[in-house]
């Protein structure tokens, strides 16, 4: 049985020393040194960065199920005086990940005394999720090859639902999302002669307008937030000849994300052309969607059956994005939002931290889903 104390030491160990996405090293460091102890076949480390996984392989022939935690914290100042908030101004578990991975962390225990009859069992501990680019990292990495799953799995907390119940469905679970950049350039004039320069102002007023109402175009739940503008510099006595205005898209599928971007573009490059300006477009936080299958889906549910915990089959998916997606667009799999709890504070919030009760609980699910998929026999 595994020490359900020791995760929690080592969950607030891990919150006390944060690291920001691609910058992980010393949390990768302190997870390898955990990791040996279990007696896996094979520790890879370095993946798509600072990621690393643990292989533990079974006596026959089978599938290979993945289960994925991660690995980096927030640039965020924390709240509160817990005896374990984080030691690095700035920067805080504020997203949980810090608990994500001591419960994998505990899988690695349990399969160090219970191996997987068939096939194997990969714990990823992947780098920079929160910017979305850890994933495709991971997965793009020629030595993560030789380890691509079968099955995938993983679990997000969720502040604001019931403590340690399970929310999930088939389908579209997370929303893909994309950071648009878009930069307007005209020609300075002095302000009292502001004919004489090319102002973006209008092209930047008008696309603030529209840019949100895009989604209506879409049968398709989509949505177009503005997420900051700005107009020249501060100086008036210069009529301005830049702009840049940003905004987050996102939507319930990868295609619905294509047609929306494009659509953003069209909309950017009309209104350009018509305040004669050039246009240039850059991207950030590029998440695909993350959809569950319903082979994944439903080993969830019979794994919350099995273990007693209560299960909800949500109506649609979170519109928050993660970038699991990656992995379950290439294997069959699922993400399940566990909850924690319904006054906690919300995820990204500076009081924010994570319920060392649902340690046990995300433990039991996976490694009742492990059971399911490659069968468990104990050591000698």
């Amino acid at each position: 049985m595994t020490d359900l104390h020791d995760l929690t030491r080592i969950r607030r160990e891990l919150h006390r020393h944060p690291e920001l996405s691609g910058h992980e090293q010393a949390t990768a460091e302190r997870i390898r040194t955990l990791l040996e102890p279990c007696g896996p076949d094979a520790i890879v480390t370095g993946l798509g960065g600072t990621g690393l996984l643990a292989v533990f392989n079974g006596a026959d022939e089978g599938p290979t199920t993945l289960v994925r935690c991660e690995l980096d914290a927030l640039p965020i100042h924390e709240h509160g005086n817990h005896e374990h908030r984080s030691g690095i101004s700035g920067c805080a578990h504020a997203c949980g990940h810090d608990g994500h991975m001591s419960i994998v962390l505990g899988l690695a225990r349990e399969l160090q005394h219970q191996r997987p009859r068939q096939g194997r069992v990969i714990l990823l501990f992947q780098p920079a999720e929160e910017d979305g680019q850890g994933a495709r990292r991971v997965f793009h990495d020629p030595r993560f090859a030789p380890y691509q799953p079968d099955f995938a799995f993983a679990l997000h907390n969720v502040p604001g639902l019931p403590l340690g119940e399970v929310f999930t469905r088939p389908g579209p679970f997370n929303c893909a999302s994309r950071g648009m950049i878009i930069r307007l350039t005209g020609k300075t004039s002095h302000a009292a002669h502001p004919e004489d320069g090319i102002s973006p102002a209008p092209a930047l007023a008008h696309l603030m307008q529209v840019l949100p109402t895009l989604p209506r175009q879409f049968t398709e739940s989509a949505w177009v937030t503005l997420v900051h503008a700005r107009l020249g510099e501060k100086g008036f006595g210069t009529a301005p000849g830049e702009a840049v205005l940003m905004a987050t898209l996102r939507s319930e599928t990868d295609d619905v994300m294509a047609a929306l971007s494009e659509a953003a573009c069209e909309l950017a490059r009309d209104a350009a052309a018509q305040a004669d300006l050039e246009v240039t477009f850059e991207w950030e936080d590029d998440f695909l969607a993350s959809v569950n299958g319903e082979a994944g889906f439903e080993h969830v549910a019979q794994a919350c059956r099995e273990a007693g915990v209560p299960f909800h089959r949500m109506p649609e998916g979170f519109r928050w994005s993660e970038d699991f997606g990656v992995f379950t667009l290439h294997a069959e799999g699922a993400m399940f939002g566990l909850g924690a709890g319904d006054g906690h504070p919300q995820l990204h919030n500076p009081d924010y931290d994570f319920p060392d009760e649902l340690i046990p609980v995300g433990l039991d699910l996976f490694l009742t889903i492990i059971r399911r998929i490659n069968d468990l026999r104990p050591t000698t």
